[in-house]
C-alpha cells in the first residue's frame, strides 16, 4: 500500500506525469526529455531524481549522455486508468509482468 501511495504521489506533479508519460513510448535520453516537458534542465533533472528515488524510473549512462526508463511497470496501470493506452510499453509483455513486484 506505502508502494503505491509513493506512486501516486510521485506522478502528481504536472512535470513527473509528462516524463513519465513520454517514457511509455520507451527508454529517452534526458535531452529528449527535456524540450517534450518545456521545462528548464535542471527542474527537469530534479523531477527525474524523484522518480528515481520512488522506484519508478531507473537510468543509464552512455558516454555524456543518462537515459531513462520505466523500472515499475504498475504506473501503466495508473495511465491505463485514466485512458491513456497508446505507447510502446503497453504493447509489450513486460508491462504486465510481475504486477506484484516492490
Amino acid at each position: 500500500m506505502e508502494k503505491s501511495l509513493r506512486i501516486l504521489k510521485a506522478l502528481s506533479d504536472d512535470t513527473r506525469l509528462k516524463i513519465v508519460k513520454f517514457l511509455l513510448n520507451g527508454e529517452k535520453c534526458v535531452c529528449e526529455i527535456i524540450p517534450h516537458t518545456k521545462r528548464t534542465q535542471s527542474t527537469v533533472s530534479i523531477q527525474l531524481g524523484k522518480l528515481k528515488n520512488c522506484g519508478i524510473l531507473e537510468s543509464r549512462r552512455q558516454g555524456k549522455k543518462i537515459f531513462y526508463k520505466i523500472k515499475d511497470y504498475r504506473v501503466c496501470d495508473v495511465f491505463k486508468a485514466l485512458g491513456n493506452n497508446k505507447g510502446k510499453i503497453f504493447k509489450k509483455s513486460c508491462c504486465m509482468k510481475n504486477k506484484n513486484e516492490a
